[in-house]
């Protein structure tokens, strides 16, 4: 059984799809969401679940105060159980559900830009475990593309441990892992914008040069 850990909708108890997803348990979902508290990125945040199954990752960022979740999965059963689960809260305005390959999703997020031009604020990704490291690289490409993160943002990703880390793209820094038995928690966040020269001052330049003598 899975629940929501924390928040206004906490001990509600989730449906999961039968096959083909694999749930974050309630000790990792505890221990990610404990840190996004502490980074204060949650409250009145717009969230981005994709590889969302039962969708447990963002009802439990709607739970604790996100204003925004989109949960995103390919298997149309896995995304039907997701629905059902935010109806069953009463969530259907903050929540919505789209049926969705991730890569194609994430693709399609850069020239939004988020309602009136803003990004995601969390961005999770919990692929199968099988999923090919350069499909999520791809994925991470994306949402390393301008205006589809917030300034501020936290990307957070599930992997086995026995997985390499994720090959972060320009525009994306790891800041941790921390690991729980086989799952590996990756948090990464915008690359601040590189901080370009102050333009010399040619006319001051030239002036000083023609006073000289």
């Amino acid at each position: 059984m899975t629940r929501i850990v924390a928040g206004r909708f906490g001990g509600r108890s989730l449906q999961v799809p039968p096959k083909g997803t694999r749930p974050t348990s309630d000790r990792v979902r505890e221990a990610i969401f404990s840190r996004l508290d502490h980074l204060d990125v949650l409250d009145g945040a717009r969230v981005l679940d994709l590889y969302a199954g039962s969708g447990a990752l963002g009802l439990e960022a709607a739970s604790r105060g996100a204003a925004e979740v989109v949960l995103v999965d390919a298997n149309r059963r896995a995304a039907d159980v997701a629905r059902r689960n935010v109806a069953t809260l009463g969530l259907q305005r903050e929540v919505r559900v789209v049926a969705d390959a991730a890569e194609r999703f994430a693709a399609g997020a850069a020239p939004a830009g988020g309602t009136a031009g803003r990004g995601f604020d969390v961005v999770f990704l919990d692929p199968p475990y099988d999923l090919a490291d350069d499909a999520l690289t791809t994925v991470l490409a994306h949402l390393a593309a301008p205006g589809v993160l917030a300034a501020g943002a936290v990307v957070v990703v599930e992997r086995s441990t026995r997985s390499p880390e994720p090959a972060w793209p320009a525009g994306l820094a790891a800041f941790a892992r921390k690991d729980y038995g086989e799952t590996a928690v990756h948090y990464a966040e915008p690359e601040p914008e590189p901080e370009s020269e102050p333009a010399a001052d040619v006319a001051a330049e030239g002036d000083e040069a023609g006073s000289a003598g």
